[in-house]
């Protein structure tokens, strides 16, 4: 496999998953600020189970390359910290979404 392909495998679509699910989390984290009543703890919930499953299949496909492509093991590692690295994020807005409805 050249650079380009696979870069183009799944690498740049993991981290606009990875960014693209950071910010749609930020955007219904603000939202939930501004109007703490409630009204988008479904959608958030929603959102965190689809995000979820979407970040887990990409990280089956990141390992599953990591493994196979020996000598692009360091790019697939690099991806799959940035997809993991919304997890702890995850938490710290659970969190804040938990203390606001206190």
């Amino acid at each position: 496999m050249t650079k380009k392909q696979y870069e183009n495998a799944t690498g740049i679509f993991s981290t606009q998953l990875a960014i693209g699910s950071f910010i749609i989390g930020t955007i219904l984290l603000i939202l939930h600020l501004i109007n703490p009543t409630g009204a988008l703890f479904g959608l958030g919930a929603y959102y965190l189970i689809i995000a979820f499953v979407l970040n887990f299949i990409m990280l089956v496909r990141l390992t599953y390359f990591a493994f196979t492509q020996k000598n692009h093991q360091d790019y697939y590692t690099i991806k799959i910290l940035i997809l993991l690295s919304n997890i702890p994020i995850a938490f710290v807005y659970l969190r804040i979404v938990g203390e606001t409805w206190k």
